[in-house]
Order: C-alpha cells, then structure tokens, then sequence
C-alpha cells in the first residue's frame, strides 16, 4: 500500500513540473482568494484542480529579524528543531526525528520549516486523496502544534552546527558575506550571523519560549495552491493550527529600519584562495517601495540580467576580469541590501573593483539607454510564465503577495507593470536609491 502512494506522489510530481499547470493560469489570470479566519489567520488560495496535489505555505513574524542579538540564530536553528520529532499527546505517542521522518515518507508528502530574515515558515506538500490528505494535515497539525524541541537531540545538533560553523569560516564566500553583512547592515537584525559565542547561548527552553510567543493562529498567513476549494481549504488550515495557543495576538515591537550608509568603506581581508571575492553594495530598498519594478527592471539591466548585463559586458567580456559577476537588490519588509559580487584572480581585483565602481556610477547618473531598456522589458515579460509554471513557484508568488499585501491581482498586471517602466523611472529610481560614493567594499583574498 506504501510503495502505491509513493508512486503516485512521484507521477503527481512529475506532472507538477511539467510547465503545462502554470501556462493555463497565465491565460486565465490567477483566481486568488482571500479570506480572514475567526482566529484571525489570513488565508489566500489559488484552486488548481488538474492533479490532486496540495501546496501549503503558512508563514510568521517570527524571521531572524525578532532574535535577540546575543542569540544570533535563535529563528533559524528554531525552526530547524521543529522538524525533529513531535511530543506524546494523549493516546498518540511521540515520534522522534527518524519516526516522524518515517511516517512523512509513508504518505508520500513532506512539512519543512525554516526561517528567513523576515519569517518563519511550513511547508507542506501533499496528495489530496481523502485519506492521504486527513492523515497529512493530522501529521502536519501535531508537527506545527507539538515540536518536541528534544534538550538530548539539541546537544547533538549543537555540535554539529558548532562543526559546521568551524568549516564554513575556511570559505572565502563565507568570510566575505559575513563581512559584507555587517558593513552594510551595522546593528541591524538583518546582520546578524550565528557565531559560536550565539549558539553556546541557545537552549531548549529559549526555543520553546521564541515559538510560543510567536507562532500562533492569529500571527499567522497561510498559502495555498492545489486541489482544494475554498471549503475545504478553510477547514484545512483550521485544523492545520488547531494544536496551537488560541491566546490572542498583542503587537508585536517594532523593529528598527536599515540605517543608510554615512559613508564608503573597504575591508581587505587576506585569505589564502585561488580566486578573489569581492561584493560592493550599501543598503537598497523595502519591498514596499512604489519604485519596485523600475528597480526590477534597471537592475536586469544593470547586472542581474546574466549575459548581455552592463556588468557582464564590461568586467567579462570586455575585460575579462570574471567569470560571472551581478548585482542584485534583497527588497524585504526592511531595505535589503543592494549588492555586486564578482570573484577574479587575486592580482585583477582592484582592476574589477574599479571597473564595477564605474559601470554603477554610469549607470546611477544616466540610466538604460533604449534598447537596453526594450531588451529587459521582452527578457522579463517572455520569461514571466516560467515564474508559474508549477504548484511550488504558483506558491512562492502568491505567499509573496500575501506577505507583502500586495494586491490580489498582483500577477494579472506583472507584465504590464513592467511595461509601463520608463527610462526616466529607472533613472529617478537608481538616483534616490543608490549613492556610488557610499558603497562598502569588501574583499577576501586579495594579494597586496
């Protein structure tokens, strides 16, 4: 009976990947619903009857954006321990992390969870057939509802975090982005790193205290892309968070805005490394900002485009400096970091420096030309299908909107926002947004 379900989650998969799920709905439009549970839960669905498949996504206030500075990490490795075992309640018994990992596998489903900067997310994937998703959505409420948050699995995890912390400082990447973080973000929540000096001061009880206040019915949003209607979708999600507190939901602090840069800075850290790895940036922009797609767009322009980018073009191509080199904008519910990152041999890395400086300074002052302009907008908006075409990306995008309440169809005007981009947009949006003269620069493993 096992080895059947796991066929058929397979087949359905396969399906799911196909493309042919998303094209439909970039004909149609996206039907997304939207309603408020008694509890207080925010609920957004997209029906998609064609395979008998549910996507969930519930998210939380509760990123590494709520830790507490000195337990760095607190979010992460909290959400990390929720997937490890669950805690006998009544007549059902406990499940340690390898039986709980047993019993996702036998309904040919899965429930992930984990923390970015912002939230803390489930992730549950599942057959609809009736029995297949009563007993995924009982599984996945216990999961949510229950986390045994073992004190003896902590010690051991500890460890291997610790010796996962003590390898990833030999990386160059590494030492860079965490150096990076920290120019660009100061103080800030969004730079915060897990140190060992952080994770020595994580326990148990700090992670059962961290989810108690925090993933609760009424902080919750929920996301959902499957063979579901609206009935059954709310029952779901009711029973989905019916083993969490029912206590009621006060405001949650504030947390501060990214401070801009005062001023450029260089770090220069030696390492020894074949190659070079450079990141240039300051503070970029909130998802919220009314200037989101003339970023979107001059930054495909700029450097987030792959080949045929001003970057691309000047530091590899023209020059041969890099292999690959970008930039990119992380628009969260604070501003993100603006960034360009590029690795070169060692020797040609002030040259690289010097050469991305000067393509942002150009492009900040003048914005696109025309034809750039005309060639990001078709690169976009040919390549918006492939943003939907399946249950998972389907998800992303609607956990998106949900998040950031953005309007509802927010996906039937995408390729139109884009569209209506001006060069003169673009040109405002860079100029109030980036300064050259005040970037942070950072390099590790450059030769004197």
């Amino acid at each position: 009976m096992m080895f059947t379900i796991k066929k058929i989650a397979a087949h359905a998969l396969a399906i799911s990947a196909s493309g042919l799920f998303g094209l439909n709905f970039a004909w149609a439009g996206i039907p997304i619903q939207h309603w408020t549970q008694p509890s207080g839960a925010q609920v957004y669905l997209v029906p998609s009857p064609a395979i008998p498949m549910l996507d969930v996504q519930i998210d939380f206030d509760a990123g590494s954006r709520r830790d507490p500075a000195a337990q760095a990490g607190l979010a992460s490795l909290t959400a990390g321990m929720a997937s490890e075992g669950v805690l006998a309640v009544g007549t059902a018994p406990a499940l340690d992390e390898n039986a709980l990992g047993e019993a996702w596998a036998d309904l040919g489903a899965s429930l992930d969870s984990s923390a970015s900067s912002d939230r803390f997310s489930f992730s549950l994937r599942t057959l609809t057939y009736p029995d297949l998703l009563e007993k995924a959505t009982a599984l996945a409420a216990r999961q949510i509802g229950e986390p045994a948050f073992s004190d003896s699995l902590w010690q051991r995890e500890r460890q291997r975090v610790a010796a996962q912390l003590k390898e990833s400082a030999t990386r160059p990447a590494t030492v860079a982005g965490r150096a990076f973080a920290a120019a660009v973000y100061g103080t800030h929540p969004y730079g915060y790193e897990l140190t060992a000096e952080t994770l020595a001061r994580i326990q148990t009880a700090d992670m059962r205290a961290f989810y108690t206040r925090s993933i609760l019915p009424c902080r919750a949003t929920v996301s959902l892309v499957g063979a579901v209607d609206r009935a059954q979708a709310d029952a779901l999600v009711t029973r989905l968070l019916a083993r969490l507190p029912a206590t009621g939901c006060l405001p949650l602090p504030a947390v501060a805005e990214v401070q801009p840069l005062g001023r450029s800075s260089e770090q220069r850290i030696p390492f020894d490394a074949a190659q070079a790895q450079v990141l240039i940036g300051q503070v970029g922009y909130a998802r919220s900002d009314p200037a989101f797609f003339a970023l979107l767009v001059g930054n495909h322009i700029l450097g987030g485009g792959g080949f045929g980018s001003r970057l691309t073009t000047e530091v590899r191509e023209k020059r041969g400096l890099s292999y690959s080199v970008y930039s990119s904008f992380m628009p969260a519910l604070h501003a993100g970091a603006f960034t360009i990152g590029l690795q070169t041999r060692p020797d040609q890395a002030k040259q690289a420096i010097q050469v991305a400086k000067d393509v942002l300074a150009r492009f900040v002052a003048d914005g696109p030309t025309a034809a750039e302009l005309q060639a990001a907008k078709d690169n976009l908006q040919g390549g918006f299908a492939l943003r939907i075409d399946s249950n998972r990306k389907l998800l992303d995008n609607v956990a998106n909107i949900a998040w950031n309440h953005l309007p509802l169809d927010y996906l039937d005007h995408w390729t139109a926002q884009i569209a209506r981009v001006t060069q003169a947009d673009i040109r405002t949006a860079f100029a109030r947004i980036l300064q050259p003269e005040k970037m942070a620069t950072v390099v590790v493993g450059e030769t004197p």
